[in-house]
């Protein structure tokens, strides 16, 4: 008589939920310290922003320490995005408690937090890092959920998103993050590869972003002429070379200085660049 003897498929090891979750932090230290930035807060200076600095966003980075390994978790197990969403809706209290109130990363906590949820699924299904473009492709599988999940109708963002009849990140995340996968990856990825510093790349990456998109902090706290104007800021720096024009920290401070003066911050360019950074270190591990 033959007996089949069937070998036991080995058990797919689990994704690395821990480390995916300081590559978040990483990335979202990694903003916060590249300078300058105009209107955005650095180490050396508070930017358009009067009630915060470097440290308000430092106590806000330890106090989500634990939630990018969470949702990395929950994105492993394929979890329904109920689960991601009470993670995220933790973080932003963490957050709101260490600062004191003030919104340091509710942005990031949306979309970093999708970003590392569809980074950590690709992994356990495939076996290997998804590259920036996958990952970004991976998070509508949550977003029949997403897209009917309550909305905080009294968020700034809100706010000027329906005032200005402009998409959210909602809707970027919904169609796979373009703006990440057509604009700020190839503009990161070719200003390291032409050998810019960290800081360089991503100084060009964040201006590119702040020049093509309708960033939402920028119409809250400027109109559709404030982000009109900030958008031309962006354009004619880039138009004289960007960072890749010797003496490109003076001009981009010159830039500050004027975004400043107006009050403005590209926050939500802020956002996207930390999603770029994370995009771009999670391919290598």
């Amino acid at each position: 008589m033959n007996i089949a003897v069937h070998a036991e498929r080995p058990c797919r090891p689990r994704v690395d939920s821990a480390r995916l979750g300081r590559l978040a932090i990483a990335s979202l230290h990694a903003e916060l310290a590249c300078t300058p930035k105009p209107g955005l807060v650095t180490p050396f200076d508070t930017g358009s922003h009067d009630d915060m600095d470097a440290g308000t966003f430092l106590r806000s980075l330890f106090a989500l320490r634990h939630y990018f390994t969470a949702i990395a978790h929950a994105g492993a197990d394929d979890a329904p995005f109920a689960d991601l969403r009470m993670h995220g809706l933790a973080a932003e209290a963490a957050m709101l408690r260490a600062t004191g109130g003030i919104n340091t990363h509710r942005g990031a906590i949306f979309s970093l937090g999708l970003l590392v949820a569809a980074s950590a699924r690709y992994r356990q299904l495939h076996d290997h890092a998804g590259s920036a473009a996958q990952v970004c492709l991976a998070v509508p599988h949550w977003a029949a959920d997403f897209a009917s999940a309550p909305l905080d109708a009294s968020s700034p963002g809100q706010r000027a998103r329906v005032r200005h009849g402009v998409p959210g990140v909602r809707e970027q995340a919904a169609a796979g993050y373009p703006v990440l996968r057509e604009l700020a990856m190839p503009t990161l990825r070719h200003a390291l590869g032409e050998g810019l510093t960290h800081d360089a790349a991503l100084c060009q990456t964040l201006m590119q972003l702040v020049a093509q998109i309708d960033d939402l902090n920028l119409l809250h706290r400027g109109g559709a002429d404030g982000l009109h104007w900030a958008q031309q800021q962006a354009h004619a720096f880039l138009a004289s070379g960007g960072t890749f024009a010797p003496g490109w920290q003076a001009r981009l401070r010159d830039v500050g200085k004027r975004f400043v003066a107006r009050r403005l911050s590209p926050g939500g360019s802020a956002d996207l660049l930390a999603c770029s950074w994370f995009l771009l270190q999670q391919e290598g591990v």
